[in-house]
């Protein structure tokens, strides 16, 4: 069976399985639609916790940073890896035991601020429809190969399809169409994953095979044949890195500390019935996470060495343009590889130098992979599908959250107190569908690539939410005019020093004109401090913090025997 026809058949078989929850969870109440009714098992919201949280940038662009930046690429790796275990250990617990669903709904009450949480509202929306800008994008580069038509229309029908099951089911749908994604996405990154090992390294585990002799007879390690390849073609090492140490520790910083703060994810957790499967579900979600965490690194390598021995040929002198692999000319026809024969030989070349002839987006490497690696075609078509689970899953949750901070945080506690819960529902819905518009449309004209843009928006969510978070648990002292100010300030800083470099003067985007030598990725951890200082300052010079808001942030910090999720 050709290509074309499995993708439509495997793709379409999961679209399908994913609207039949939809229709099956469908959502009746606010406390359906918010936190699925608090009753989701532990280990079915640790896999819907991985979906939620492997996006795009997980699936399709973290492996291809790697494999093009290597040792550099493993800053995303590091800082969403360990973001996520700060959430875990350190917030997830406290905010169940809070008892509010949503982020703006903790800050709201715990800064007894109106203000403070309509700021927060800002904030949500702000750094979601930054993110969900990068799913929306992935899905057009996953059709636009395997469906065949323009990324255009490719987010066009990703757009319908969460429209679908998250305006209709909400977060009771979204949960179990995740659960059904998790298992479709680990299947489609690891299967693919596994061949290769065996055919390049004979080592059916990945992860070690990343550290395996090639059976080629060369007897050279994977790493090493890497390191040659780079160097010979004009690239940095493999296994060093070029950034920065300063910049390396900002970026990570930045998406440990943003992942925090990440709305879509801290509401996963008020999904289950106790603080204690809060806990465990955590915990189900890092095992989850950890099999294509630890697999992205072989899948880069893998990745990389093949696609420089099939454009460069067995001699390295390049292949003729006429007898160019066919993933060439498939990825070609999407606009997302390029050849332009500088020489005039004919001959195709990929490089780090003035030789190189090749554009290659870096968000097809892991989609590429299968056909660059010759596997059967329904590998392939798998991991089509597992690029749009991914995408969908997260776009679902991040959209949630913007109708959710719009119905729950903005008209019920904020502007329209007096609304009924049907009311609530009807406003949630409606923003749910405005908000698939505009992510749609950020989908097709994007920022930048997928993990670019989504580390952007950690580096928001890491100078806005995270300070405002942690200082109301931790912090018995800290009020309300602290918290507003230092949002504001963090937030501000690091969307103008973004702007700037990524819009205003993109030609100057380099590390000599950057903060510190911090790049636009990273600038959200100094946003943080930023956020920090001018709470604290502002603090100080303000009213003392109410004697009974006091007593509520003592108690949360005994998260044991919390009751069950509310919706107010």
């Amino acid at each position: 069976m050709d290509l074309q026809t499995l993708t439509f058949i495997i793709v379409g078989a999961t679209f399908a399985l994913y609207i039949g929850i939809a229709i099956w969870a469908k959502a009746g109440t606010t406390n359906d639609f918010y936190v699925a009714g608090g009753g989701v098992p532990p280990i079915a919201n640790g896999m819907a916790t991985a979906a939620d949280w492997m996006s795009a940038a997980s699936f399709i662009s973290m492996a291809g940073l790697i494999s093009f930046m290597g040792y550099d690429g493993g800053v995303y790796l590091m800082g969403w890896t360990g973001g996520y275990v700060l959430l875990a250990l350190c917030l997830a617990p406290y905010l169940r035991k809070f008892g509010k669903f949503t982020v703006p709904d903790f800050i709201g009450d715990r800064y007894y601020s109106k203000l403070a949480r309509i700021v927060a509202v800002v904030c949500a929306i702000f750094v979601c429809f930054t993110y969900v800008a990068g799913q929306m994008r992935g899905v057009g580069v996953v059709f636009s190969r395997f469906l065949e038509v323009d990324i255009t229309t490719g987010v066009v029908i990703g757009m319908a399809i969460v429209f679908f099951y998250a305006v209709l089911g909400g977060m009771k749908g979204i949960t179990y169409t995740q659960v059904a994604q998790f298992c479709v996405l680990l299947m489609a990154y690891l299967v693919p994953a596994v061949f290769i090992s065996i055919m390049m390294t004979n080592n059916p585990i990945p992860q070690l095979g990343f550290g395996s002799t090639l059976n080629d007879g060369s007897g050279m390690y994977l790493l090493d044949k890497l390191d040659g390849l780079s160097t010979e073609l004009g690239f940095n090492q493999y296994t060093d890195g070029s950034k920065s140490t300063i910049d390396v520790f900002f970026i990570t910083a930045a998406l440990m500390v943003g992942t925090a703060g990440l709305p879509h994810v801290i509401v996963r957790f008020f999904t289950v019935p106790k603080v204690s499967d809060a806990r465990l579900s955590a915990g189900w979600a890092l095992i989850f996470i950890a099999f294509v965490y630890t697999t992205a690194p072989a899948i880069a390598s893998f990745a990389r060495v093949n696609m420089i021995n099939t454009i460069n040929g067995e001699d390295g002198q390049g292949i003729v343009a006429e007898q160019a692999p066919q993933w060439v000319e498939n990825w070609s026809e999407t606009g997302l590889i390029s050849w332009d024969d500088k020489n005039g030989d004919g001959r195709m070349f990929y490089s780090g130098d003035e030789r190189n002839e090749m554009k290659i987006d870096r968000d097809i490497m892991v989609l590429a992979n299968p056909e660059i690696a010759q596997l059967p075609n329904w590998v392939i078509a798998l991991v089509a599908a597992g690029g749009v689970a991914a995408a969908l899953s997260t776009s679902a949750g991040l959209l949630l959250v913007i109708s959710t901070s719009v119905s729950h945080d903005l008209m019920k506690r904020s502007l329209m107190p007096n609304i009924t819960d049907k009311q609530e529902l009807r406003y949630a819905r409606a923003a749910a569908a405005v908000a698939v518009v505009i992510a749609g449309y950020l989908g097709i004209n994007p920022p930048g690539f997928v993990a670019q843009v989504v580390a952007f928006a950690f580096g928001l969510a890491a100078s806005s939410f995270f300070p405002a978070i942690i200082m109301g648990i931790f912090s018995k002292r800290m009020n309300k005019e602290g918290a507003i100010a230092g949002m504001i300030s963090g937030i501000s800083f690091t969307a103008a020093y973004i702007i700037y470099f990524k819009f205003v003067d993109p030609t100057g985007n380099v590390p000599e004109n950057w903060w510190f030598g911090i790049s636009p990725e990273g600038i959200g951890t100094l946003g943080m401090l930023v956020n920090f200082g001018v709470a604290f300052a502002v603090s100080k010079v303000t009213k003392a913090v109410p004697e009974e808001v006091q007593g509520l942030v003592e108690q949360i910090r005994f998260p044991k025997g919390a009751g069950g999720a509310q919706a107010h």
